[in-house]
């Protein structure tokens, strides 16, 4: 049988044709021996801020996450890497009140949010979730969009407060603040849902594929206008990005995520550094 170039998970090209199948059982093999949540302590030097413990989770009456352990740091990036179908998604989706938790906790800072709905846990709990779809209104205007970021607010002039703090911030919005949101190019579709979820000045962004569609030129943008929010906002960002190079090149911590089981966990640059990972992952 003859071989043809394909691309791999992340970038670069790999020679060898590799089913879902084989993905899912060499990745697995990359299981991690004796992996503690301690280790996952010591990777946010011992200061976990988003914290998930033996979480089992999925929809209806399907369980996806098993006994699922996680840990981040008040201002730290975490990149969730994984095959296709691994559940990466649905970490996001329990995180924020989509899925049906099964047993298992979520805190922050030591309080539990397990069971509160998603507006309580914008509100209340500070995280914010950028979807992975285009999420924009595509009628309204960039003003309009950004507006309807502010729903949970208690005063409408506190919403448009908030939007002129963004049009202040993201000036490439600024001048378009009169367009509808269909006029928008990709890239300033994806900076206008960023910025809308802003609006109520969350403290953790749970970010679902920030480059999937986009050019190369507006994938940058996306995680520099990302790494300025972590650094020099401080907001706290949960990340899965299909880019996985990418993804790990830009975060503090990666995970790698086999079958709804955490298999894996180091610094991002290390993980980047794994020639297993680098093969399954990174396109060689």
């Amino acid at each position: 049988m003859m071989t043809k170039k394909i691309h791999g998970y992340g970038q670069g090209d790999v020679e060898t044709v590799i089913s879902v199948e084989d993905v899912d059982k060499q990745a697995g093999a990359l299981k991690q021996d004796n992996l503690t949540t301690d280790d996952l302590d010591a990777l946010t030097n011992n200061k976990p801020h988003l914290s998930i413990d033996k979480l089992k989770a999925g929809y209806g009456e399907m369980e996806i996450l098993h006994d699922f352990d996680l840990r981040i740091g008040k201002g730290q990036s975490l990149c969730l890497i994984g095959p296709n179908g691994a559940g990466k998604s649905t970490i996001l989706h329990s995180i924020f009140g989509f899925t049906r938790i099964f047993s298992g906790d979520i805190s922050i800072d030591g309080r539990q949010i397990t069971s509160l709905t998603p507006n309580e846990k914008l509100k209340d709990s500070g995280i914010a979730y950028i979807l992975q779809d285009n999420s924009v209104f595509p009628s309204m205007t960039v003003e309009e969009n950004l507006l309807m970021g502010g729903f949970l607010l208690d005063k409408t002039a506190d919403a448009k407060k908030a939007v002129d703090e963004v049009f202040s911030q993201y000036n490439r919005l600024k001048k378009r603040r009169n367009n509808k949101a269909s006029s928008l190019s990709g890239g300033e579709r994806r900076l206008l849902e960023i910025a809308r979820a802003l609006i109520m000045n969350p403290k953790v962004l749970l970010v679902d594929e920030p480059s999937i569609g986009l050019e190369p030129r507006f994938i940058n943008m996306v995680f520099e206008i990302l790494g300025d929010l972590q650094n020099n906002q401080g907001k706290t960002i949960v990340m899965v990005e299909q880019n996985a190079k990418k993804g790990l090149e830009f975060s503090d911590i990666g995970y790698v995520i086999v079958s709804g089981e955490l298999v894996l966990a180091d610094y991002g640059s290390q993980l980047l550094k794994n020639p297993e990972v680098g093969k399954l992952f990174l396109g060689g």
